[in-house]
This record gives C-alpha cells, structure tokens and sequence, in this order.
C-alpha cells in the first residue's frame, strides 16, 4: 500500500529588483519549482523580480513547474542576448571570478564613459531614435497566464512619477508598459506612460524599487500563507568602506534599493514585539513569518556594472549561486516554514 503524499507547504515569494543580478532569483525559483514540497501561493515583484515573477506566473498557469522552468531559461536567455549601447557585454562566456570580472567591467572604458553619459545625458535626448531594449523580451510574455485568475497571486511594484508613490499591479491590470514601468531606471530609460486602469488617467511610472523592493504589504491577505520568503539581491550589509566614485554610487543605490523592503520588515517586527508583549491580540493584525534567501558574499564581490551588463559568465555564476542558496535554505528551513521565522527581526533592527 503506497504511502500519502504529504500536501506541499504555500509560501509567498517577495522577488528583489537589482538589474541582471536578478539572475540569481532565477537560480532560486528554478530550485523551488523542482520541489513538489512548496507551492508558491503569492509573488510580489520588481524590476527584474517582475521579470522572474511573469516567466513564472506564466509558466505554471500553462504547464506546471517545468514550462516555469523552461520560460525562466528563457527569459535569462535573452537578457544575456541583449545588444545595446548601454546594456552591452564586453566580456567574454568565461572569466576568472565574478570578483575579477566585475572590477574589469567597473573599469573598462566602455563602461566608463557609458556610466558618465547616464549622469550627465538624459535619456530624452535620444529622441525618436530611443528604444526601450526590454520591450523586445517583456512584449514576448503570455499575458493571458500572466493575469489569469488561477496559479499564484502575482503583483508588479511600479513608482509613479509625479506622486512618487508606490503603484502596486494585480490580474488585468499587468501588461508589457507595467513590467517595464518596473524595471524603469530613469537614468536609463524614459519614464514608462500609460493610462493607469485604476485611475483611468494618463500616468508616468519609474522602477519599483525606491518605493517597494518589493511590496510586502501584498502578501498579507488573510487567504495565503503566513510565511513570506523574501529572495534579496541587494546586499544588506558591506563591510568595506567604499572610496571610489563607482562605489559610492553603488552603495548609494543598494541602500536605496533596500531601504522600503526594510521598512516593511520594521513594521513587521514592531507587530510582533506587541503580539508577544500581549499589547494587540493576534487576531487584529497579520503576523507573518519571514525567510530571507540570500548571498551577500557573491554579491559584495559584484557592483553595478554586473547589474548593467548582461555578461553570460556572471548570469550562470548567479543562477548558480540562487540554487544553491536555496537548496542551503531548504535543506536548513524546510521544517521552519508554517512554524517560526527565520530571519532574527529582533536581531537586525534591535
């Protein structure tokens, strides 16, 4: 008599935003999916986690986990076939460390007078000749399974322009402009404009990221699962000091690039400390229970540059590392999803 299957455990993924360093989420979904233990109840995400969370989205509306799979090797193959001026890979498929190709790109003369052109030029000033090299991949999305109703909850993280408030997108409201209003860096690309189907007026929206790298709050509702897994691509924490005007920009932007994530993560660990301090009851307020899945040590090897540029060694390097951090995180946590958390909020913001 064959055994019961034990039914999967449901988290919510909360999928970072940080260019082509997204390929290590790629590395941790594609670790998920193979896993009939988990099902993913909820995505939020932006920028590029916007990017992984519609190849997912759509991949397990259409075929399950392995057209999930199959659409994230996809999606990466593309990113890394990019050819464009300001996207553009100088590197070879193989290198000596992620370490040393990322100094080689910080410092390579390409990127050096592309990265000045960015603060000097706006990108308006392409004028009729300015396109958008995302639009090729995002427009390729099939959106029908992007917003259906059935799978996993899926939200986009846009800013608008004018308010500068965060613009969070569910089911029919996604489209290619939402997705690329997501991954929208303004000294890249034009502000992405399009009517808002929530206000019906004509908007412009940035990158998600200064306002919710990702949104959590999504991921609250009373029907999914309590544990959020948050995949973060931005490193918390640097211990060297940085001195060069590449890496003072780089720290500027990591630490801008985190700051909404952590907000939320500080209101969340205020909530818990009045749980059990018996000052609100449970019942008042949602307690989730927060994983982080990262890698700060390959992260603080790289810095902006392997986010501009699509090197395919840097790529298979963060999928690389996205697997087997999440099998780390699996391996050490599985029994803690649906039980505890396993982040130390009390810890990081004490």
């Amino acid at each position: 008599m064959s055994a019961t299957k034990t039914k999967p455990k449901r988290i919510n993924l909360a999928l970072q935003g940080g260019g082509a360093h997204g390929a290590f989420t790629w590395g941790v979904l594609d670790r998920i999916l193979e896993d009939d233990r988990i099902e993913i109840a909820a995505m939020s995400g932006t920028s590029a986690g916007a990017l992984n969370g519609a190849a997912v989205k759509s991949g397990l509306v259409q075929g399950g986990a392995t057209q999930a799979r199959e659409n994230l090797d996809w999606l990466w193959g593309q990113v890394g076939a990019i050819n464009d001026m300001r996207l553009a890979s100088w590197m070879t498929t193989t290198g000596p460390g992620p370490g040393v190709v990322a100094k080689s790109l910080e410092y390579s003369l390409p990127f050096s007078v592309i990265d000045g052109a960015t603060r000097m030029l706006s990108p308006y000033t392409y004028g009729p000749f300015y396109q958008n090299p995302l639009r090729r991949i995002v427009e390729r999305f099939e959106y029908d399974a992007v917003c259906a109703d059935g799978g996993p909850q899926f939200h986009v993280c846009a800013t608008n322009v004018r308010s500068g408030k965060i613009r969070v997108f569910t089911r029919d409201e996604i489209s290619t402009d939402v997705i690329l209003a997501s991954a929208c860096l303004p000294t890249l690309f034009q502000a992405v404009e399009f009517t808002d189907p929530k206000t019906g007026k004509m908007e412009a929206f940035w990158d998600g990221g200064y306002t919710g790298n990702p949104a959590l709050f999504p991921l609250y509702h009373e029907d999914l699962p309590r544990d959020i897994v948050v995949v973060n691509i931005n490193p918390l924490h640097r211990e060297e000091l940085p001195l060069t005007a590449q890496a003072i920009q780089n720290r500027i932007n990591e630490i801008s690039f985190n700051s909404s994530l952590l907000r939320e993560m500080r209101a969340i660990s205020f909530v818990k400390r009045l749980i059990a301090q018996g000052r609100m009851d449970r019942d008042q307020m949602r307690d989730p229970l927060v994983h982080m899945i990262a890698d700060d040590g390959l992260m603080n090897e790289l810095s902006v540059a392997t986010k501009l540029v699509p090197s395919a060694y840097i790529l298979a390097t963060l999928k690389d590392a996205g697997r087997a951090a999440a099998t780390a995180f699996l391996n050490a946590h599985f029994d803690d999803l649906g039980a505890v958390d396993t982040v130390d909020l009390e810890e990081m913001f004490g």
